[in-house]
């Protein structure tokens, strides 16, 4: 017994550390039907950033990027942490981050054929993919205005550079605004799931080419975070609701049309984000 207690010793000594695997993502979805549990595996998720710029031309969009950027940031690290792999996507940047780690990331994924024809037809300097009916009816806001909500109307131009300051961008990270760059990492990652939030809701974070309508066809399992979006929406115009009950109602949409929901308490924040100027202070999230 005495000969082989030092050797059990020894053998144990040799063995080969086994790799920790990481707790799978827990989130409590939220569609139409009612609550959805899903458990995702970190290391076959992506979360996708969208035009979360650091300026745009309505200045009321501007200040809820910002107002909302260190809540972003906040859910981005805590999943960075669980090895999610974070893209960041503004849309029409791509020159300032030419040469980094995180686009040269994107750019050089190998090739790999989508399932599916990728859009093509352009809107607002990316691929658009347009809402197909009868699948996805008209939005429950009116947002033909471009939906500035401020009292002295915005002139539209482009006014972004780069993404927000206050979001980082991590050496391991992805920087991309292209369909088929987003498809070739995520073949190149094994990415089964997306996790997707920014701005606006109505627009690019449904229609650009590494967005919603386009991921969902894709036949990836999406969630929006549905308190990290914002919506261009002008409560004078149809229904002539507040601001942020506009966005909820396009949040609806998503649920009804699109994909489940989740809130950033889901990654990691101790309370649900809200927009100082909400009026209703109980909102449901």
């Amino acid at each position: 017994m005495k000969r082989l207690f030092p050797m059990a010793l020894l053998l144990a000594g040799c063995a080969t550390p086994q790799p920790s695997v990481p707790p799978p993502l827990e989130l409590r979805a939220r569609d139409p039907a009612g609550p959805v549990a899903l458990s995702w595996e970190p290391g076959k998720t992506a979360l996708v950033i969208v035009d979360m710029w650091d300026d745009h031309w309505c200045k009321g969009a501007a200040k809820r990027v910002g107002e909302m950027a260190p809540s972003v940031d906040a859910a981005v690290a805590w999943a960075r942490s669980r090895g999610v792999l974070i893209v960041h996507a503004p849309s029409t940047c791509m020159k300032p981050y030419e040469g980094t780690p995180a686009r040269t990331r994107a750019k050089t994924a190998p090739f790999a054929k989508a399932p599916i024809e990728l859009s093509t037809s352009e809107r607002w300097g990316t691929a658009w993919c347009w809402p197909e009916k009868p699948r996805e009816p008209d939005l429950p806001i009116d947002d033909s205005d471009m939906g500035c909500d401020c009292a002295v109307k915005c002139t539209i131009h482009e006014a972004w550079s780069r993404q927000i300051a206050s979001i980082r961008i991590d050496s391991g990270d992805a920087v991309t605004d292209n369909g088929q760059e987003l498809w070739n990492l995520f073949k190149q990652h094994h990415i089964e799931h997306v996790v997707i939030l920014g701005v606006h809701l109505n627009m690019c974070v449904l229609g650009r080419p590494f967005a919603i309508r386009q991921l969902v066809k894709l036949g990836l399992k999406v969630v929006l975070v549905r308190d990290l979006t914002d919506t261009m929406y002008n409560s004078k115009m149809r229904p002539q609701v507040d601001h942020f009950t506009g966005t909820d109602l396009v949040v609806g949409h998503v649920e009804k049309h699109w994909c489940p929901t989740v809130l950033s308490t889901d990654l990691g924040a101790k309370s649900p984000f809200r927009f100082a100027e909400d009026p209703k202070k109980d909102r449901v999230r």
